[in-house]
């Protein structure tokens, strides 16, 4: 009983003289963490002239203050005389850094990755865009991926290594959109009047846009039929515009255009016609059709 109350109160004395060390190293830990956080606050205030978004700001601010934690930690153990601790606490830092860099190398690649999509911003929530194979409305944006929506109501978590590595495609960056079709005529009709036709009846749509203006081009020659492409742009930031709805009505009037005029837009469609015994077939059309009606043919084998 006598020399555990002795080392009782020999660890009591060493407590005693160590005190006005611990109060200094938690004084320095304490006051490293203060200052972490206003340092954060003025960082934040800083980048916040840069656009960033919300999750961006609050990593900075977060790394910003653990690393002055870290380093008053550093300070404490040296105050209190602990310097091989405070070497080795750095020293495994580092290799504890390495080690979970290879183990977690994806996810490391993603913040790494996160952290300069940071700074470039090549889009924002709202935007409609494509990486890879993957396209939708962009409806969050973090430092490990990015949330987008599909057009049929897919949520997709895009890894940010991806977006970094591929091509994107940011279709809304400036609003403006540019739709295009294609449609067929037949060799016999008059391409340079359907061309007008159509560009009349695109140039007519609402939300349509004047500059840059409408176009219809050819685009191939095929083995049955012409094939010609009309394109117009509109543009998104305008209240009430949608894409589909617009495309639909150019496609629509574009469609009766050409049936009222009476062009053939379906030559790459054929008939066949057999007769039993090999006879020839006469084939007569009847010119008296409405507009929207469909040629009719009348055939009759020869006696």
């Amino acid at each position: 009983m006598d020399i555990l109350i002795e080392s009782l109160t020999t660890e009591w004395h060493r407590l005693l003289q160590l005190a006005p060390r611990l109060g200094i190293a938690v004084a320095l830990v304490v006051l490293c963490f203060w200052i972490g956080r206003l340092f954060g606050s003025a960082l934040v205030r800083v980048l916040s002239a840069g656009n960033l978004t919300g999750i961006h700001l609050n990593f900075f601010r977060t790394l910003t203050q653990w690393v002055l934690v870290l380093v008053g930690v550093i300070l404490a153990l040296n105050v209190l005389g602990l310097q091989t601790l405070a070497a080795g606490l750095v020293a495994g830092g580092g290799i504890t850094a390495v080690a979970l860099g290879f183990a977690f190398r994806g996810i490391g690649e993603n913040f790494l990755a996160g952290f300069f999509l940071a700074f470039s911003r090549p889009f924002k929530v709202g935007d409609l865009i494509q990486s890879g194979d993957l396209a939708g409305v962009v409806r969050g944006i973090e430092l490990r991926h990015t949330h987008v929506r599909t057009a049929d109501a897919r949520d997709i978590f895009i890894p940010s290594a991806q977006i970094f590595n591929n091509p994107l495609i940011n279709f809304t960056r400036d609003g403006l959109r540019r739709p295009s079709f294609t449609v067929g005529i037949d060799y016999a009709d008059d391409s340079e009047r359907a061309r007008g036709l159509l560009l009349d009846a695109a140039r007519g749509v609402d939300n349509v846009l004047a500059d840059p203006a409408p176009g219809v081009v050819i685009s191939s020659l095929g083995p049955d039929y012409v094939e010609l492409q009309v394109f117009f742009w509109i543009n998104t930031f305008e209240r009430g515009v949608s894409l589909p709805a617009v495309q639909t009505e150019v496609m629509e009037r574009c469609r009766r255009a050409l049936i009222e005029n009476r062009f053939t837009v379906s030559s790459n469609v054929t008939t066949n016609l057999e007769g039993a015994g090999g006879d020839p077939f006469r084939v007569a059309f009847r010119p008296e059709q409405g507009p929207d009606e469909t040629p009719r043919v009348r055939s009759s084998t020869d006696a």
